[in-house]
């Protein structure tokens, strides 16, 4: 069973759509309790909006532990806010994360290098679509070719502390982390669910991946 975690915050039927469309045999579920995520053979983790209500969404949900349980031993997949959450620490409200992987998430800014060719600052959120260049291979990713383009909406990103688990990398005036993965995890800042034939080759991966 793929459980879509239902905590209050998520893409969540769009999501359901994708897997749905890349796996129509598979038991696809959005689920709410504790018990729903820990029996899941693989887990999705979705988010939208601000980081902090996220976190305080996940943490009312009573679903907090469940979740940090998947990430050590099944087959998860972080998306947007949902990869944010997983770092340790993001500079949107002065957030703690779940800190399953190390690292801060920043706002993209001028100071930061997010301008154009003219030296103006890019508008925030960065929102469109983005080609997406792979660092490494991964067997998510297996198909999906380089430099293709995804569907993004976000104002933060994050900056993983080692490098070994950048997966893929973005440019928005400047270059940044935007999937990454280590043993069972791998979590992406743009949606797969709305990136059409890349994003779906991505989730079709996952539903067989077996780390």
């Amino acid at each position: 069973m793929i459980a879509i975690v239902d905590y209050g915050s998520g893409n969540l039927r769009s999501v359901l759509r994708a897997f749905h469309a890349v796996a129509p045999d598979a038991d696809v579920r959005i689920v709410a309790t504790a018990q729903d995520i820990l029996r899941a053979d693989r887990v999705v983790f979705p988010g939208q909006g601000a980081m902090h209500d996220c976190m305080a969404s996940l943490s009312k949900s009573g679903l907090h532990d469940a979740v940090l349980q998947a990430c050590r031993s099944k087959p998860f997949f972080g998306i947007c806010v949902g990869e944010q959450m997983l770092f340790d620490h993001s500079e949107e409200g002065d957030t703690s994360g779940l800190g399953v992987l190390q690292g801060e998430v920043v706002r993209f800014t001028e100071a930061r290098g997010a301008v154009d060719t003219n030296g103006r600052a890019l508008k925030v959120p960065h929102m469109g679509w983005n080609e997406v260049h792979w660092r490494t291979s991964h067997p998510v990713t297996a198909g999906v070719e380089r430099g293709g383009w995804f569907y993004f909406v976000h104002s933060f990103h994050a900056e993983p502390k080692q490098d070994r688990f950048i997966l893929g990398e973005s440019d928005y005036g400047t270059r940044f982390t935007c999937a990454v993965a280590r043993d069972n995890i791998i979590a992406t800042q743009f949606h797969p669910e709305k990136s059409a034939n890349s994003g779906l080759r991505l989730l079709s991966n996952f539903v067989t991946w077996n780390p």
